[in-house]
C-alpha cells in the first residue's frame, strides 16, 4: 500500500507555538497555542519550557483525535545552531545537546528540535528533523568584505 507520509509540525514562538499535521502536502490540522505571559513567567530560560510545551502539543493533538501512531515525520523549526545551509536536518546528539544548553544563544525556536526529537522517538517509525534554522548562512563570499580585515560581515 503505498501511503502518503503523515508529518507533524512544531513551530515555537516567543508566544505562541503552532502545530500542524500533514498528509503529504495537504495539512488537515493546524493549531495555533498562545502563551500569554503570566503562563511563561515561571520559567527562568527557555528550554525550562519544554515540558509544558510539549504537553500541550500532545493534549491539542489528543483533542483533534489525530492518530500519532501514523506520524512518520516531526519537523521542528530549526533553533540557535552553528551557521548552515538552507535546507533539512535530522535532528541528531549534538544538535540535541546545543539547543538544550543554549550554545549558540537562547531562543523559543530552540524547542523545536528538542520537542520534535522527543515526541518522534515516542512514536513507532518516525523520525525528527529540522528545516531552516534561524541560523541559516547564504552569504555570498564578496558580501562577507566589511573593508577591514578584522571585522567580516556575518549572515
Amino acid at each position: 500500500m503505498n501511503e502518503e507520509i503523515r508529518i507533524l509540525a512544531i513551530n515555537p514562538g516567543s508566544t505562541s507555538t503552532k502545530i500542524a499535521v500533514y498528509i503529504g502536502t495537504n495539512p488537515v490540522f493546524i493549531q495555533t497555542i498562545r502563551h500569554p505571559a503570566k503562563e511563561l513567567a515561571p520559567f527562568k530560560i527557555i528550554t525550562e519550557q519544554f515540558e509544558f510545551r510539549k504537553q500541550l502539543i500532545l493534549k491539542e493533538l489528543e483533542s483533534a483525535d489525530i492518530r500519532l501512531d501514523l506520524i512518520r515525520v516531526v519537523m521542528g523549526r530549526g533553533g540557535l545552531l552553528q551557521p548552515v545551509e538552507s535546507g533539512v536536518f535530522e535532528v541528531n546528539q549534538k544538535m540535541l545537546e546545543d539547543l538544550h544548553t543554549c550554545k549558540y544563544g537562547e531562543h523559543a525556536s530552540n524547542l523545536g528540535g528538542l520537542i520534535a526529537y522527543d515526541i518522534a522517538h515516542s512514536l513507532p517509525n518516525a523520525k525528527a528533523y529540522i528545516t531552516n534554522p534561524v541560523v541559516v548562512d547564504e552569504l555570498d563570499e564578496l558580501a562577507r568584505i566589511s573593508g577591514h580585515p578584522l571585522l567580516p560581515r556575518r549572515s
